[in-house]
């Protein structure tokens, strides 16, 4: 796959990149919407999708980032790591604050397998 150029896009794909650089008030798309361009139903599908779950909701917009990253963390995605890691750090996380998400994440891998291993039964109090 190649990325697609603004300037090489369908008239359809031209619209969500204008949308993203609008709401995001930036110049330019990163290169995860470049790609995605290459399926104009899926980088519309994506971008909608994204508007309406990472925006305002009951989580707060750092809180939704850093789950995001502990996610990306666990499906080893380096872009989604790098591109919400500094979402996150942009909505006013710290090193520390990573830091510690880093270790929860690394925590819960190891005792979900652990549970998955030993196929430990869910406890009535946790039903």
């Amino acid at each position: 796959m190649k990325p697609i150029a603004y300037e090489d896009a369908p008239d359809a794909v031209k619209a969500v990149f204008d949308d993203i650089k609008s709401t995001r008030k930036v110049a330019d798309v990163n290169n995860f919407w470049k790609y995605l361009a290459n399926e104009p139903r899926m980088l519309r599908h994506v971008w909608e999708s994204l508007k309406e779950v990472m925006g305002q909701g009951h989580l707060d917009p750092l809180t939704k980032e850093l789950v995001y990253v502990a996610i990306s963390i666990t499906n080893n995605c380096e872009y989604c790591m790098a591109s919400h890691g500094a979402a996150a750090r942009a909505k006013g996380a710290s090193e520390e604050m990573m830091n510690e998400l880093f270790a929860v994440v690394g925590l819960a891998n190891m005792t979900n397998r652990l549970a998955n291993a030993y196929k430990v039964p869910v406890d009535e109090a946790f039903k």
